[in-house]
Order: C-alpha cells, then structure tokens, then sequence
C-alpha cells in the first residue's frame, strides 16, 4: 500500500490461459473471472458464487449471469462484506465441483500472472499470500516483464538488476504523482496542546515536541497507534524513529524507547552536553548538536559518548548523518560543516552566497549526493557532497523555511515548508517551484471516520485521544501569487514536514496533523 499498490485486484484470465489445462480438471474461464484476490489478512480468501446444494452434495449450477450478479449484490447487502466463503461438499456423485484456492494449480496460476501486464498489479498478486509469491518469484515472472518493458537489456551487458529497475519505476510514479495529480487533505486533532514535528517512515507517522508526549500514527488510516511519555517532565526539543525504536532529544538526555515488547526507557548517563539542538542517528550511534557549536557522538547501546567534534564557533541548528559516516551540520551562520564522524576532522564547509542568513533544515540525498537546506530568509539551498560547491540557491519562500526533505531514493522532487503555510514541490536539479499548495477552506470538511471510541466493534484506547478524521480540499496556487491576499487561516505555518511515497505529513504548531495525499 505505502509504494501505491491497488487495495484490490481482479485477477482475470484470457481463454488461452486455461484451455491447455481443461483435461486436467482445471476450472473454466468464467469461474476463474469470479475469483476475487482481497488484501492478504494471513492467507488468499477465494470467494465462489456457486449456489450451495443440499444434502451433502454439490452438483453442478449453472445460473445465468444475470442471477449470479444479483445473488452476489444481493449477498453483500445483507451482510456489508463480500460473500462467505464455501466448502466443496461430502462424497457422492456430482458432477460440479467447488472453487477453492487451490482449485487453481500452479500451472494455472503461472500462466494468469504472465498476462498480467503491469508491474504494480503484479507486485500486488506477490503480496497476497506466500503461495502466489513462490510462484511469481521462482517463475521469474518479474524478470519476464522487465525483458519485455526492456527487450535491450536481454542479453546485453548492463549492469541494472530487476530489482533496481523496479524501484526505479515506483520513484518515477512517486514523482509523477507529486508533480501532476491531485491531492487531498486528511486532518484530525492529535495532541492536546500542539504538535511541532513530524517524522514519517514505512508507513507510520511520528509527532509531538508541543506536549510531554509522542504519538504513533498509521499513514494511509490516519488511525492512532501507540504513544511514548517523555520522562521526568522534560521537553524534547528533537526526534527520530525507525521499525525498532524512537530515538528522542531533550537538552541534556538522549531517551529511547522500544517500539515492540514492554515499554522501556533508556537515558544517557550523566549530563555530557548541555543545550542540545538537534539530532540525527545511524545504529549504533547518535550524533547530537549543542549551542556550543560542538556536535556530541553516542553509542546508543553502552549509553556513553563515544567522541565529541567541534563544527561550528556558534550554534549548531540542524543535523544530517550519511551511510558513509560523515556528519554535516548548519549554523546560525549560514553555513554547512562537514565532518568525519570517525576522526573528526572537518572536511568543507558549504557557505550561502546569501549570508547573513540561519540554516534551520537539512535533508541529504544518497542516491544523488546532494545536500539540500532551508534557511530563515526563504532560501533553498543545494551542495554537490563530491564537490562541495553550490548547485542553486532560490528563494522559495518571502520568509522563514521551517522544513524540507525528500522521499529516500527520490531524485527529482524536494518538499518544502515554512512560515507563510505554503506547501511547495521543488525540483531537486533546478530548485524550480513546481508546485505550490494550501488547503482549501471554501468547501464543507468531510468526515472519513467517526470517533475511534465509537467505531463499531473497535475497543476504545484508553491512552489514545478522541480521533475524527476530516478530508479537505487542496488548492493549488501559482508559484508566484502574493500571499497577501491569501487568510493566514488558510495556510498556518508549516513547523515540520515529511515525506512518504505519495504523502506529505505536515505539523503547525497546533493541535491537529495533516496528511497531504496525492493520486495519479
């Protein structure tokens, strides 16, 4: 779902797909056309709509299609979900027989999914049981419709993996998508102070700094998850998390908290730095920023500072750790150290041809190694990592940029956001505004979700909040439309954004989230 698979798929067959295996008791077309694949729950649910017989025995029916579509309309009604599933009856001497999963041999499957023409819908079949993905993985159906949407790298000497190529083309939809489709709103009351941060990752949503508590939130449901309390009344000023944990900063402690199993809290021993601004992680280390200007490395594990590096002669604002162990950090002077997070020697230092001006954000790309930042006079800024030299400087905003980053493994589009509200698509190789947005407030807000405490069959969360969830409209507005005419209610500051595939998160120092998300 996060990477924009279809939530159902109609897995259809042509005639030359069963035929062969007719003799063999394989299930007609008409049958197979009835089967319905749904999101895999722990198994493939096969649904027939065979009329049952009576009994013991089945034989075999022959409704015309009329009926059958009346008797599933009918089925699904009654009981607000699609038709139960039916057992083949006892012995005997009927002719018929039941649709079942494994009605449909391997073969069959086999030469259903070498039809199946597209690379999401396929990825989707991969993902609805363990069956259906030994059987598209060791018949090398992925690699056959790589070869056929690329019929000259067969053969050939690239050095491209299936894989790699498939990625490639979930980041292009993910591009696409932000660039041309069209967006809505899902916003809901998740704090009950106000949120000034967001983190989002494989699908979940982070936020909090604005209360003494962080919660966990579903990207694509909106719904409420979990929460971690900070301890000893302490405010975090930064954080970060990932499939295991949440790594949490407050001025003088670094917090940890597991994500699975019992709840458990870890400090740092002592109080090593003090005034800490920010922070950033790459197991087993977290590297924080101090106002001294000097950078704080931990061992997350031994719960003890490993090295502490001197970056800047002022405040260190924001922090970014790359998979090669380096360190890069901006200042209030408008600068971008570089350092070796190992020995900690400093090995540039990226100025602003716009200085005087404060790095408040920064986002790294690996795939391109490009540096990207925002900074309090509207300015985004982009560094070659090989070169150390300025790509483009392009003031984005008229004031303060709050927030940008990217979707990892994106190469083409920068989110940012900042004081004025306005939520903007730039282009990571020109810095050109590609997009920009606000919510529209002219149309009536839309609920998508009552209550979580009233949903039917839904056991209330004694520590979640009371969570309703509105869909609002987008409006897109031109890259340089005066801002003055536009209500400050309709575009609140921007205090943290993040990425995810075809969502944006963003906060505004109040009480609600949003979630931005774009359809093709």
């Amino acid at each position: 779902i996060e990477r924009g698979f279809p939530k159902r798929l109609f897995v259809r067959s042509t005639q030359a797909s069963c035929c062969s295996r007719r003799a063999a008791g394989a299930p007609s077309v008409s049958q197979i056309k009835r089967y319905i694949a749904v999101p895999y729950t722990g198994g493939l649910q096969a649904y027939s709509m065979d009329r049952p017989t009576t009994g013991g025995r089945r034989q075999e029916a022959r409704p015309s299609e009329r009926e059958r579509e009346m008797e599933a309309s009918s089925s699904r009604s009654r009981s607000g979900s699609l038709p139960s599933k039916r057992r083949s009856g006892g012995g005997g001497g009927g002719s018929g027989y039941g649709l079942t999963g494994q009605s449909l041999n391997d073969d069959t499957l086999r030469s259903i999914f070498s039809h199946v023409d597209d690379h999401f819908d396929l990825a989707h079949c991969s993902a609805v049981c363990k069956s259906w993905h030994t059987i598209i993985s060791t018949a090398h159906v992925m690699r056959d419709l790589y070869y056929k949407r690329n019929p000259q790298a067969r053969g050939s000497s690239s050095t491209i993996s299936v894989k790699s190529y498939f990625e490639a083309l979930a980041m292009n939809e993910h591009a696409s998508t932000l660039a041309s489709g069209s967006a809505e709103v899902h916003q809901w009351i998740g704090h009950d102070m106000r949120a000034t941060l967001c983190r989002m990752k494989s699908g979940s949503v982070l936020t909090g700094m604005g209360d003494k508590v962080l919660r966990l939130w579903s990207a694509e449901s909106c719904k409420y998850m979990n929460e971690y309390n900070v301890p000893n009344s302490k405010m975090l000023v930064d954080f970060d998390f990932d499939e295991n944990k949440i790594v949490g900063l407050t001025s003088s402690q670094v917090c940890i908290w597991k994500r699975s199993g019992p709840r458990s809290i870890f400090q740092s021993r002592g109080d090593t730095f003090n005034h800490g601004l920010c922070m950033s992680y790459a197991d087993p280390e977290v590297v924080i920023g101090c106002e001294d200007g000097r950078a704080f490395v931990y061992d997350m594990y031994s719960r003890s500072c490993s090295s502490i590096h001197r970056l800047h002669p002022s405040p260190v604002t924001c922090l970014a750790v790359t998979d090669d162990q380096l360190i890069v950090g901006g200042s209030t002077f408008g600068n971008v150290a570089i350092a070796d997070q190992t020995s900690g020697e400093r090995l540039g230092l990226l100025k602003s041809a716009f200085a005087p001006t404060v790095i408040r954000c920064l986002s790294f790309s690996a795939n391109s190694h490009l540096i990207f930042a925002g900074s309090s006079s509207g300015y985004a800024h982009c560094w070659d990592l090989r070169t150390l030299r300025p790509l483009w400087e392009t003031r984005v905003s008229p004031n303060v940029i709050y927030s940008a980053h990217h979707l990892p493994g994106d190469t083409s589009t920068l989110a940012v956001g900042g004081i004025d509200g306005v939520l903007r698509l730039v282009c990571q190789r020109t810095g050109e505004t590609i997009r920009s947005f606000i919510m529209d407030t002219g149309y009536p807000a839309q609920s998508s979700s009552r209550p979580q405490a009233e949903q039917k069959n839904v056991r209330p969360v004694e520590s979640g909040p009371r969570q309703q969830v509105e869909k609002k409209r987008v409006r897109e507005i031109a890259p340089d439309a005066r801002l003055d005419n536009i209500p400050m209610h309709l575009r609140p500051p921007i205090t943290g954004l993040s990425v995810g595939m075809r969502k944006i998160v963003t906060t505004h120092g109040e009480n609600y989230i949003r979630v931005w998300k774009f359809r093709s």
